[in-house]
């Protein structure tokens, strides 16, 4: 026996078939030449289905129009409205397709890449030519899916559902399980941060996805708690911006941390010469002045670049990044999982 179509399969089949109809299709047309419509049992089935599928599609804005036979008023048959249906001519520039693609590179969590790529290649159809993304090449954003926790943590959001987790405090490395209101997702710095109550501690945090460990876990029913309100949201996202902006040095290898060089500064005020040993450092790598609020964020940041960047100062920023590799060199990290 053949599979089954997928009920969105058959709506996406109806559409087509409906769009390139010459004239009209009778309901007798759409059951024998449209997929999904033999599987109906009997025609009482056919029936139900075929209504269900007209109301769904009208729901979403089909125009899908009644056609009856002007010769014979019970001679009945369908098609979609092409001119209320199709889109104006789709007219963008290298720069909007270059924003667009940008978007599609943030967008890589499994579960998103296939819609966010096959969406990006029709537009680039109607775009100007190859080189359309041109205008932005180098500044493509590196956002990580950071796991498994993205996609259940965007239901939960959507949904107003707690979520319980196992998470990794970055400061000391401590493993707890948390039990959060998950508010609000944040792209930070190359990952994904979730905003939201700790009902644990009656407050709200911020959670690095990167940070949790094993699966994301519903907690109760939809629904289960109110939105915050917007003194709550500005409250907890002030955590991210906080604080006076402070200038950090860092040493940085040629060709290497590009998303650090994009946002330098000029600052005369660092003297190498006051930090021990930066001359030496320095003999082979760039000097890169950068803007930041929050010490262990750009900690984290640094880090993430292994080698390629010394901190020089200010001193906090490079004692964080320290406490980050002495924690992360006393992790019991199992043999098959892949360093990256």
């Amino acid at each position: 026996m053949a599979p089954s179509i997928d009920p969105a399969e058959r709506l996406l089949d109806l559409v087509i078939a409906l769009v390139n109809t010459s004239g009209r299709m009778t309901k007798q047309q759409v059951r024998s030449s449209v997929a999904g419509y033999q599987d109906a049992v009997s025609d009482e089935a056919f029936e139900r289905m075929f209504e269900r599928d007209k109301d769904t599609l009208r729901e979403l804005g089909v125009p899908v129009l009644t056609v009856t036979d002007a010769r014979h008023g019970d001679d009945v048959g369908y098609r979609i409205d092409v001119d209320a249906y199709a889109l104006p001519p789709v007219q963008l520039t290298p720069a909007e397709l270059g924003v667009l693609s940008v978007a599609v590179q943030v967008w890589q969590d499994a579960t998103l890449r296939a819609d966010t790529t096959r969406a990006l290649t029709k537009l680039r159809a109607v775009g100007e030519g190859p080189s359309a993304t041109d205008l932005l090449a180098g500044l493509a954003p590196r956002v990580r899916a950071d796991g498994s926790a993205f996609g259940p943590l965007v239901e939960a959001v959507q949904e107003r559902r707690a979520v319980r987790f196992t998470y990794r405090a970055a400061s000391s490395g401590e493993v707890r399980e948390r039990t959060v209101e998950p508010w609000r997702l944040l792209a930070r710095r190359g990952g994904w941060v979730l905003v939201g109550l700790d009902r644990d501690r009656g407050a709200s945090r911020s959670f690095r996805l990167g940070r949790i460990q094993g699966r994301v876990r519903p907690v109760g029913a939809p629904g289960a708690f109110e939105p915050p309100t917007d003194a709550q949201l500005a409250d907890a996202l002030a955590a991210w911006t906080q604080g006076p902006e402070r200038t950090a040095a860092l040493a940085v290898l040629p060709d290497r941390a590009a998303a650090l060089r994009a946002r330098a500064v000029d600052d005369e005020a660092f003297d190498p010469d006051a930090v021990p040993g930066a001359r030496e450092v320095l003999a082979d790598r760039d000097l890169v002045h950068v803007r930041y609020r929050s010490t262990w964020e750009l900690a984290e940041e640094v880090v993430g670049y292994g080698s390629a960047v010394v901190v020089l100062a200010p001193a906090g920023v490079r004692d964080a990044a320290l406490d980050l590799l002495r924690t992360a060199s006393r992790l019991d990290i199992p043999a098959e999982v892949p360093r990256a």
